[in-house]
């Protein structure tokens, strides 16, 4: 199940203990819908080892100006706190899946 990022509880969700995604998106935006049900389906493959998250960078600004979030969709990765990866555009389930079994 993904959890809902916001600036109130990022650092509280990165902060967590277990290797975090972040998928920074927009309702308005195509590619972020393309990606949205792979991100849904790889939530729950990894429940219980990665925290998968969505912030949608409209209701949200700090974190996305913090991390420099240009373009959507962007994916962060971060393990035991801090950014290790990121994927900027539509990705293919077995590329974010890759990126996902690196943290692990």
């Amino acid at each position: 199940m993904e959890q809902i990022v916001t600036d109130a509880n990022f650092a509280e969700i990165i902060g967590g203990g277990k290797p975090v995604m972040v998928d920074f998106w927009a309702t308005w935006c195509g590619p972020c819908r393309m990606i949205a049900p792979l991100v849904e389906e790889l939530a729950a493959e990894y429940d219980g080892k990665v925290v998968i998250g969505k912030c949608n960078v409209d209701e949200n600004q700090e974190v996305p100006m913090k991390y420099s979030i240009r373009n959507i969709p962007t994916l962060l990765f971060f393990k035991n706190g801090e950014l290790v990866d990121r994927m900027v555009g539509a990705a293919s389930k077995a590329d974010i899946a890759k990126k996902l079994d690196a943290l692990l």
